[in-house]
């Protein structure tokens, strides 16, 4: 059954039938072929208790918060105030890039959305300054890949939703990784600036004064992130409800810089309500596609896999790491995650690991493959933005970014802690 599931996604996916279509057509399969009882009486059942559910209320609201802060110049200030606090390191503006596509990324939980700001910013002054294009590119298009890992991210609702998964605790195990991933992207970027300096630009250093005003520019992405995240830990709210209050603080915010306007939010929430049926659809379609092949007896077929392959636990990750580096060529991210949720996840759990733990490292290997051609996202969407350039260019730029999350992969392989830790002391 694993076999005729896994050449049916790929052969579906190569003839560019969309995700959530393709993982209903492979539920029917299953259902036909391999079930001995009519489980597509029990769809329309399943489509509204899926669809009904509290937890994905989230992901609008999260969505609709980045959108917000997009359109109402937030992000536009964040870079600037950043752009006099990092400045000076080798590298100069690209550390900037890194740095605010972290703080983004702690509210708006879009790796997509975060790129897509970022590069809208940063490009012009790229232009202007005269860095490198490979290098600028690539550091945006791998720092908007923290989107999906700091907190709060939509792919860690998705994940913990069709798991079942604590989504606070994976919100705290992302938290760690999604630090230690930025702080590695600006140590690469000051290493490769200072062999190479005429990759970096021009470093600036910016006076105190201007520096200490600038700060007041972040004080806002600051306050909506504690509030989100602290409201969510401290028991206040839920995350559903504490994106409901992080849309309303966005609101707030934007109205106090004057940025509200009926045209902005109109296009917000038409921007929000196509990723969201977007979304939508991917995780209906996956929740029917893990009903019927749980139905069908996955589980023992995956015991009986595993044991006959022989493999020791740790041997087991080292494989599941390579699949998900090679179907990240070819597969859309958020598909990626949802169409191997229902076949890898049990096959590591029943070796022993934590369902958290591992939601952290294929999130780290979904990053991956937002900046690996030939269908990283994130490569597009900067590519996009520059206007002008080969998009070779934006590729190149951002291997050294995809070492780090590989060096990441390792780490957390090694040391478990480096997700767990949190979630343990603060449960």
């Amino acid at each position: 059954m694993i076999t005729y599931v896994s050449i049916g996604l790929l052969a579906m996916l190569s003839l560019s039938i969309p995700v959530g279509i393709v993982l209903f057509l492979l539920g029917f399969g299953t259902d036909i072929f391999f079930s001995p009882f009519p489980l597509m009486r029990g769809l329309g059942n399943l489509v509204w208790s899926t669809s009904n559910n509290a937890t994905l209320i989230a992901i609008p609201f999260f969505v609709l918060l980045g959108e917000i802060l997009v359109r109402s110049g937030i992000a536009a200030r964040t870079y600037a105030a950043l752009d006099r606090w990092v400045s000076w390191m080798p590298g100069g503006l690209v550390h900037a890039n890194v740095a605010t596509a972290t703080m983004f990324s702690a509210t708006s939980g879009s790796s997509v959305a975060t790129a897509a700001t970022v590069a809208t910013v940063a490009m012009p002054q790229a232009e202007k300054l005269g860095y490198d294009p490979k290098l600028f590119s690539g550091a945006i298009a791998a720092g908007g890949t923290l989107g999906i890992m700091i907190p709060p991210s939509i792919n860690l609702i998705v994940y913990g939703f069709l798991t079942q998964t604590s989504i606070p605790q994976l919100f705290l195990a992302g938290l760690m990784p999604g630090i230690l991933l930025a702080l590695g992207f600006l140590a690469i970027t000051a290493i490769i600036c200072a062999i190479r300096p005429d990759l970096g630009g021009q470093r600036r250093v910016f006076p105190l004064p201007e520096m200490m005003r600038a700060l007041l520019q972040l004080i806002p992405i600051v306050l909506l992130f504690t509030i989100i995240i602290g409201s969510i830990y401290k028991g206040w709210a839920t995350p559903t409800e504490a994106a409901a209050v992080g849309v309303a603080g966005a609101l707030l915010i934007a109205s106090i810089f004057s940025r509200v306007t009926i045209g902005m939010l109109a296009e917000a929430v038409m921007g929000t309500v196509k990723i969201t049926s977007m979304i939508m659809l991917v995780v209906i379609g996956a929740s029917f596609l893990n009903f019927t092949l749980a139905s069908a007896g996955l589980g023992a077929e995956l015991s009986g896999f595993l044991d006959g392959l022989g493999l020791s636990p740790l041997m087991t990750i080292l494989v599941v790491v390579c699949i998900y580096i090679v179907l990240g060529f070819f597969i859309e991210t958020l598909s990626l995650m949802v169409v191997t949720i229902p076949i890898i996840v049990p096959l590591v759990v029943s070796q022993g690991y934590d369902p958290i733990w591992f939601g952290i490292l294929m999130i780290v290997l979904i990053e991956m493959a937002l900046i690996t051609p030939p269908v990283g996202l994130n490569l597009y969407v900067v590519q996009g933005a520059r206007k002008s350039g080969k998009m070779s260019e934006v590729m190149l730029g951002a291997i050294p970014y995809v070492l780090a999350m590989l060096a990441m992969v390792a780490a957390l392989i090694a040391i478990p802690g480096i997700a767990l830790w949190l979630p343990a002391v603060l449960q």
